[in-house]
């Protein structure tokens, strides 16, 4: 009786320990919302403000005619981490599924994908997916590179992704007429820091 008490509390303590594990790291949650405060609110608004995009809060403004121009305007655009995860949140439906992180030249994202039902053995469940992008502006045009994609922690091989892991997308497909290279003309400078994106346009 002995032996097999200790081997059913060793059982248990392992079933305990797989539940654990499959539901904090293969089968994860939904990520919490990032929330702003009101002085917080503001200073997301009165940039959206600055380049015509739609408020963040629900304070009404009301619209009054102006005549355009460009004199004293800023070209720079600046979101710290925060305002970008709060933007997800406030105006998609994915915001408890994909988060971002701003670090040194790195954009990255963490992601919760739902499985279909049908989808075989995993169906139903969620699974965790990665991914980080190179961002930084070189020799006078920028540089966005692709530096991975992950599944539940584990790479993915570049051949499953079609060969682009670390290869600069602008470099790559900017060549012609398409969007990579408008979104390439356009852009002055991009630097990615601890926490904020910096992006300056061009005239």
């Amino acid at each position: 009786m002995r032996t097999f008490g200790i081997v059913l509390v060793t059982v248990l303590i392992t079933v305990a320990l797989t539940i654990f594990v499959l539901n904090r790291y293969v089968f994860p949650k939904k990520f919490s919302e990032v929330e702003l405060s009101q002085k917080e609110e503001r200073v997301l608004n009165s940039k959206l403000k600055q380049f015509g995009l739609p408020a963040y809060s629900n304070e009404q403004e009301n619209a009054e005619p102006e005549v355009y121009t460009e004199e004293n305007a800023t070209r720079e655009i600046n979101f710290t981490e925060k305002e970008l995860n709060a933007l997800l949140a406030k105006n998609t439906d994915i915001a408890d599924r994909v988060v971002i992180d701003l670090s040194a030249n790195l954009a990255s994202a963490k992601a919760i994908i739902p499985l279909d039902q049908d989808f075989p053995v995993l169906g139903g469940k969620t699974v965790k997916v990665t991914a980080g992008l190179e961002m930084s502006y070189a020799a006078g045009r920028p540089v966005i590179i692709l530096k991975g994609v992950s599944l539940w922690g584990v790479p993915i091989p570049n051949a499953w992704l079609g060969n682009l892991k670390n290869v600069d997308l602008v470099k790559e497909f900017g060549g012609g007429d398409g969007a990579w290279k408008s979104f390439a003309d356009g852009i002055d400078n991009i630097h990615v820091a601890e926490g904020i994106l910096k992006i300056k346009l061009k005239e």
